[in-house]
């Protein structure tokens, strides 16, 4: 089962780059910004990452903190943190628990091969954790998304 609008996301989303449990109720901000990615490092997931990368203060002006969750493990998260720059935390979702609990993980092809994955969906929650949108990879640009989720929100 999905979550969809109007349901209440988890506070617990699991281990961040550091091994750090990630809590949302201890987490400074309110409002958040969870986009589920399929992984560390290519070009795609890459430029999205970046362009939060790049915006980031301004969503945090808005209110909102980000998080990243993807099926990698906290020892990649970490590479790619500091290889981009990233001023925010990234969830290793490497036995897939929160993908399918929010409905990410999903069967997909390419190349004519059929596999389990994340699919790219962008969550967001008001301050109360409940979700107020729901961005499909079919919605978003990888290398704008930041600033499609800036237009959206203002």
């Amino acid at each position: 089962m999905a979550l969809q609008i109007g349901d209440k996301v988890p506070d617990l989303l699991g281990n961040d780059q550091n091994g750090q449990a990630f809590q949302l109720s201890e987490q400074k901000e309110k409002k958040w910004i969870i986009y589920f990615y399929p992984k560390d490092n290519t070009s795609g997931c890459t430029a999205e990452a970046c362009s939060f990368r790049d915006d980031y203060q301004q969503l945090k002006q808005m209110g909102y903190g980000v998080i990243g969750i993807s099926a990698d493990s906290e020892k990649s998260h970490q590479k790619f943190i500091n290889s981009k720059q990233l001023p925010f935390q990234l969830i290793a979702d490497s036995e897939h628990q929160m993908a399918e609990y929010f409905g990410v993980w999903k069967e997909k092809k390419m190349m004519g091969r059929t596999y389990m994955g994340i699919v790219r969906t962008t969550f967001i929650t008001n301050e109360e954790g409940i979700i107020t949108h729901i961005l499909s990879q079919k919605q978003i640009q990888t290398s704008t998304h930041a600033q499609q989720l800036i237009q959206l929100l203002a």
